[in-house]
């Protein structure tokens, strides 16, 4: 069963961040990224908005582009940039189980 929220430090180690990484990246897409606020007034993520931080990601750290470069490809489509973080992060996904089976031999 999947969650229905992420808190911010959930978020952080999914993506191998840092919090105050996020917490930027949240304010800097307000046009994509829009978390609850809980009681307390902590952000909590939807798991498209997780899809999204991911997406972020890869066209941030892999792809080497500015903030403003991955809101421009964010707000033309993301199809493409989707299906190869899915693609990415089955692999890497596949490398970890891989290297537990490696460790077990």
């Amino acid at each position: 069963m999947e969650k229905l929220y992420y808190s911010i430090g959930e978020v952080a180690d999914v993506l191998g961040e840092n919090v105050s990484l996020v917490r930027f990246w949240s304010d800097s897409f307000p046009k994509f990224i829009k978390p609850k606020r809980n009681a307390k007034g902590n952000r909590m993520f939807t798991k498209e908005d997780l899809d999204t931080f991911k997406t972020i990601h890869f066209l941030v750290r892999e792809c080497g582009m500015t903030l403003e470069g991955a809101a421009k490809k964010l707000q033309s489509g993301t199809s493409g940039v989707d299906n190869t973080v899915k693609v990415l992060e089955y692999l890497r996904s596949l490398k970890d189980q891989l290297k537990e089976i490696h460790k077990s031999l």
